[in-house]
Parts: structure tokens; sequence; C-alpha cells
């Protein structure tokens, strides 16, 4: 068959591909990322490969064994929906440092007790791996360790024998060295990606891929590996605090946006028991500007502490707004509807909103909550202690029900708060062990404060 040569032009940030050379990607708007590549081309018909094509319905297909088995982690098993499944892909990502190569290790030192464990890695070598399981108190004997950037590697080791797990730790790091691209490029970790991805789909060989972050906090590589791969797990936590959440972005086999929290300490990333005492500081004397909110992540509550500070800024036609955690559009929009539903001005005011712990929240339902703690701290009455906030409030200044009201009281009386202020809409919840208010309007949140007796 003839082969004909063509020149195209890639983009090594995005992957975007293009006849001619451009100064400006028009996929991901970067600048001279463009590099000159030889492309064969097959001319001729497609071929059918050798063999009969059988078509088969879903009810003719048998699967054998266990579909699934366990990670011996309670909240990754969560996260994924009840285990892993026999030839799944799944893409685990998050800032360096942030628990992703220890979680993993702990990982495959449980499954290795009953299945055959490969751990490739490409960024450390074979004996740094073993000083990390030495350090977590990690045994490793059963754990077959690969050190190596090299594919053609990998692929002669998977052939030559049988596992149950693999791991790539890191995509970016991992290439073929007859390919004619640097390691890290996006069609070497497209190429890399698709080639284990067809190896786990037709040998039923788990794979765990360890992607990093870009500086927007993206999974680095092409957005089709993220298409290719059964789940996408990324994790989200401040380094410097204890606390961390593994959120599913994208599940085939479970929930997506379902979440397992864990604590990081010297024995690696342990299940979070108590998650309010590293994300609230219920403890202290609680001032003013602050507020609880029951968020729903994935499936379950989680209790949060909103933080506003409201101070006249020095900066005249210039105040300054900074908010962590929480949607700046939200935040900005909350702040125009006290203005004009409640009265309350803000324009010569610097406005900072964070959540404790350094989450990161979604959710819509913080709407009241941030309200609250906006008001408080601009007007210096404190928060009732023993009070939660939740509620969606529109730009007419009319706060809508949340959903999961039921889920959200639970966790807030596992706590001990006593008073639940939500919707006047949210007719469903009610308990006898806690003081439900209800509110129509936003304007009507000055009735929620007090003055120290």
């Amino acid at each position: 068959m003839a082969k004909k040569e063509k020149v195209v032009y890639i983009c090594n940030n995005c992957g975007f591909t293009t006849t001619k050379w451009m100064g400006k990607c028009p996929q991901c708007g970067s600048w001279n990322s463009f590099e000159e590549k030889k492309e064969l081309k097959k001319s001729g018909r497609i071929k059918r490969k050798n063999g009969e094509i059988n078509l088969k319905t879903l009810t003719e297909f048998e699967i054998k064994g266990d579909k699934r088995f366990s990670t011996g982690i309670e909240e990754l098993d969560r996260v994924l929906g009840g285990g892993v499944v026999k030839g799944e892909v799944i893409l685990i990502g998050g800032e360096p440092g942030i628990g992703k190569s220890t979680l993993l290790l702990q990982t495959v030192e449980n499954i290795s007790k009953t299945k055959k464990v490969l751990y490739v890695t490409g960024e450390e070598s074979s004996a740094q791996i073993k000083l990390r399981a030495d350090r977590l108190g990690l045994k490793g004997d059963k754990i077959y360790i690969l050190s190596t950037n090299s594919a053609e590697d990998i692929l002669y080791i998977l052939e030559k024998e049988k596992f149950d797990l693999l791991i790539l730790d890191s995509i970016q790091t991992i290439f073929f060295e007859t390919m004619d691209y640097s390691p890290g490029s996006v069609v070497q970790i497209r190429e890399v990606a698709s080639k284990f991805i067809e190896i786990s789909k037709s040998t039923g060989l788990a794979t765990f891929i360890v992607g990093h972050i870009t500086k927007g906090g993206d999974i680095a590589g092409p957005k089709v590996l993220e298409h290719l791969v059964d789940a996408v797990l990324y994790f989200e936590g401040d380094r410097f605090h204890q606390g961390r959440i593994l959120r599913a972005i994208k599940n085939r086999f479970g929930a997506s946006f379902e979440i397992g929290l864990f604590e990081i300490t010297g024995k690696g990333l342990i299940p979070m028991k108590d998650p309010f005492k590293l994300w609230g500081e219920e403890k202290r004397e609680r001032e003013s500007g602050i507020a609880i909110f029951p968020a729903i992540e994935g499936s379950r509550p989680l209790l949060v502490e909103i933080q506003a500070l409201v101070s006249p800024s020095p900066f005249t036609g210039n105040p300054r707004r900074m908010f962590l955690g929480v949607d700046r559009n939200r935040a900005t929009m909350l702040v125009a509807v006290l203005e004009k539903r409640v009265g309350l001005k803000f324009y010569q005011d610097d406005i900072f909103i964070k959540i404790s712990g350094g989450l990161t929240i979604q959710d819509p339902a913080i709407d009241l909550a941030i309200a609250v703690s906006l008001i408080s701290s601009k007007t210096g009455i404190k928060i009732k202690k023993d009070a939660v906030f939740m509620g969606e409030v529109s730009l007419g200044g009319l706060i809508m029900s949340p959903y999961m009201s039921g889920a959200r009281i639970k966790e807030a009386k596992k706590f001990g708060f006593k008073e639940i202020w939500t919707s006047e809409f949210d007719k469903e919840i009610s308990s006898k062990d806690v003081i439900i208010n209800r509110l129509r309007y936003i304007r009507e949140l000055k009735n929620i404060f007090y003055k120290k007796r």
C-alpha cells in the first residue's frame, strides 16, 4: 500500500492539528505553541481485519466472576461507586504533594494481598518508592515495582506476565521511544494513554493513571484523555491543611461528583471521621461575619464555615473584592442583591469571603450563608453559634429551598446545632430536635441576629 508523507502542525498545549503554521492556537489561545511534524498517511481503501465480525445483543453477554474488587479504603471505594471495575481506567489528578502517589501506594498495598499489582513509576526510583512505603508502614512484599519511562518496557512486562492492576505514575513521564515527539507532549500523552486503555479493555486489567495539573488547575494533556478514561478523580484541598477531598469529576460506573474525605497524617491518608473539626472552628468564641453552611458534596452532607470580612476601603472609589472557595460571580451577585433588597451599602467597603480549610463549594444553597455572614460583618452583630443557614437567593431577593434538606439537617444535628434557617418553600423538612426557621425574602435576615445578653 502506498504511503504519503504529510506535514502537519500540532499545538503542544492542547493537541490541535492544522496543515499550516499559526502564531496563536484557535482552540486553547496559546502563542507560538505549534510544532511541525511529518505524518505518514496511508492511502487506499480501508480493509477489514482478518476474521469474522459477530454482532451480539446485550442479553448474550455474560460477565464472569466479580465485577468489582475493593481497594481496601472505604472512602476511595465510595468515590468509585463501590470499588474498581475490571478493565476500568481511572485518571487521578491534583496538585504536587497533595497525596496522589501516597493514596495509590496505600491502595496497591491492600489490593496486592489478593491480586497481582504492577506499580510503574516514571518520576521516582524504586528505592524512593521503598522509602515512602517504609515511612507509611507498608510491607510492599507483594507489590511489583517498575521504574522506567519507556512505554515499550511496560508493554513487554504486561505481555510476559499477567497483572490485575496497573499504576502509571505519571502519564506525562511515559513515552514511546519510537515516536518523534518529546516526552510529555500532547501527542505522546494521547498515544500512551490510548495504548494502555486498549490493553485494559481487552484483558480486564484495571489501570490507575496519574496526571499532573496545569497552572490553570486542569489535568495536563489533551481533553480527549478525560473522554477516553472511565473515571476522572481529582484531589482538592490546601496543601497546608490536613483535610483532602477526592472528587469524581466523571465516573461511568458510579455517581459523578461523589466525594471521599481524607485526613493526611504521618501514616498517609486516612478516612476522615470528623471533617467539621478540620474545616470548622466551632470550639472558639464566635465572631461576627461567620456562618455555618451544611453543604452537599456528591451525595453526602458536609458542614463548612463561611467567613466574611467587610471593612471601609482606604482606596476611595476602588474597593477590593477577594473571594476564596466561592464563585466570584455568585458572591458579587449576592452583594448587589443585599444592596438592592436589604438596603445595605457596600460600594465603599472592602469585601473578603473565604471557606475555612481551603475548600471550594459549588452548592447554590450557599447563598443564604454568604448573605448572613456579609450582614453580620457589616453590622458587627454576631450570629448564633448553634445555627446553620441554607438556601439559594434569587435576584429578586426570594429564598429558594435547597435539595436534600433532610440530610443537611441530620448532619447539623449530629454536631449539636439547634437552629436551621432555610426557605419558607422547604415544606418537606421537620424535626422535633431542632428549631426550623423559614424565610421567604432576603430582607427578613434582620430577624436572625442577636445581641449579647
